[in-house]
C-alpha cells in the first residue's frame, strides 16, 4: 500500500511509519522537516505546512492516510481538498477528549454524544471527525484514544511513574489501590492502525487501554517487579491530595480524583468495539521496560514541549509525604 504519514517523527506517527514499514508499505512522511531527519531514510519526504503551504500534495494519489496531528476541522479540509479526492481510507486520531465530560462511576462507549461548541481541545477534535466522516463517508477509521503511552512519549504523563518507581524510596501514590487506570503502548496503537488500513476498515473505536483489568496498583506494583525497585509506596486518599493543592493529571499523572465531576469516569473507556475489530495489547511489562529505559537512553529532548507535564518534584513529594 502507499501510505502518507502526516507528521510521522514524533510519537504515535513515528510508530506508525515504523510498523508500515515492517509490514512492507511504502509510505510518504508530509511535515516541515523540523525533527527527526535521520529516521526512516527509505521512506519518502514532502516538505510542507499542513497550516498552509500543502503545494507538495497536490496530485499525489494514497492508498491510505494516517492524521495522528489534525486539532482544527479546516485542517482536514485543507488536507482532503489538497488530495482532491485521491485517498482510499483515512485514518484519524482523535481523542476520548471529544466526548467532553466523564461523570464519576460511568463507562462510556462511542455512543456518548460529543462534546459541543468549536473551542477547546475536546470539542475541536470532534468537529474534525465530523468534518471528515463528511467528506470520506464510509472510508474513514475515526480512533479515539484514552492516554497514550511507551517510547518517545513526549508529555511525561506516564514515564514519570517508572522513572520514579526506578529511584526508590517512599513514593507518594495517589487515591486508591483499586482505582482503575487505562493506557495504551503507541505501538499497540500504530500497528493496530496499519490494519484498520490494510482492511480499509472504517467506523468509530475507542483506543482504551485493557479495560477493568489494570489498577493503579497493580501497575505501580508492576513498575517496582520490573524495574527492581525497592520503593514503598505511601498512598494518599483524593481528599489529602486535593487539600493540599495538588493538581491531578499533571503533578501526579494517572491520577484522576473518583468524584471529579467532569473527569471522574474518564478511566472507564468501554473498548469492545475496537478489540472486535483487532486491538491487542502488550503486557504493561513491557511498555513498563521499554519506556524506561527510552527515558535512561535520551535526555527527554522535547523539555520545552508544550504539551509536556510538570510533575511533581522530589521537594515537593517529600512535604506531601511528612503530611500524610
Amino acid at each position: 500500500m502507499r501510505l502518507l504519514v502526516i507528521g510521522g517523527t514524533l510519537f504515535v506517527g513515528r510508530h506508525y511509519v515504523a510498523a508500515a514499514l515492517a509490514r512492507g508499505h511504502s509510505v510518504t512522511l508530509f511535515n516541515r522537516g523540523r525533527r527527526g531527519p535521520e529516521l526512516f531514510p527509505e521512506a519518502e519526504r514532502l516538505r510542507g505546512d499542513r497550516d498552509g503551504d500543502l503545494a507538495a500534495l497536490h496530485g499525489r494519489e494514497f492508498d491510505a492516510v494516517f492524521d495522528p496531528s489534525a486539532y482544527k476541522p479546516e485542517q482536514v479540509q485543507a488536507l482532503l481538498a489538497a488530495l482532491g479526492g485521491r485517498v482510499g481510507h483515512y485514518t484519524f486520531i482523535s481523542s476520548i477528549s471529544a466526548y467532553g465530560t466523564f461523570p464519576p462511576g460511568r463507562a462510556y462507549d462511542e455512543e456518548t454524544p460529543l462534546a459541543a461548541g468549536n473551542e477547546g481541545y475536546g470539542p475541536l477534535k470532534a468537529r474534525c471527525e465530523e468534518a471528515l466522516e463528511e467528506a470520506l463517508p464510509g472510508r474513514a477509521a475515526v480512533v479515539r484514544p484514552g492516554l497514550i503511552v511507551g517510547p518517545h512519549d513526549p508529555t511525561d504523563r506516564f514515564t514519570y511513574w517508572p522513572r520514579r518507581i526506578a529511584e526508590g524510596g517512599a513514593v507518594l501514590a495517589p487515591g486508591r489501590p483499586e482505582r482503575p487506570v487505562q493506557f495504551i503502548d503507541a505501538r499497540d496503537l500504530a500497528e493496530w492502525c496499519v490494519r484498520l488500513a490494510e482492511e480499509g476498515r472504517a467506523g468509530r473505536f475507542n483506543a482504551a487501554g485493557p479495560a477493568a483489568t489494570l489498577t493503579m496498583g497493580a501497575f505501580l506494583d508492576s513498575c517496582r517487579a520490573e524495574l527492581g525497585s525497592n520503593a514503598r509506596l505511601r498512598w494518599a486518599p483524593d481528599e489529602k491530595l486535593l487539600a493540599a493543592g495538588v493538581t491531578p493529571w499533571t503533578e501526579l499523572p494517572l491520577w484522576v480524583p473518583a468524584t471529579d465531576p467532569g473527569h471522574g469516569g474518564v478511566m472507564l473507556c468501554d473498548n469492545r468495539r475496537a478489540l472486535a475489530a483487532g486491538l491487542t495489547f502488550r503486557p504493561a511489562a513491557d511498555t513498563i521496560r521499554a519506556t524506561f529505559e527510552w527515558d535512561r537512553a535520551e535526555p527527554r529532548p522535547l523539555e520545552s514541549s508544550p504539551i509536556r507535564v510538570a510533575p511533581l518534584t522530589r521537594e515537593r513529594e517529600a512535604d506531601l509525604l511528612g503530611g500524610l
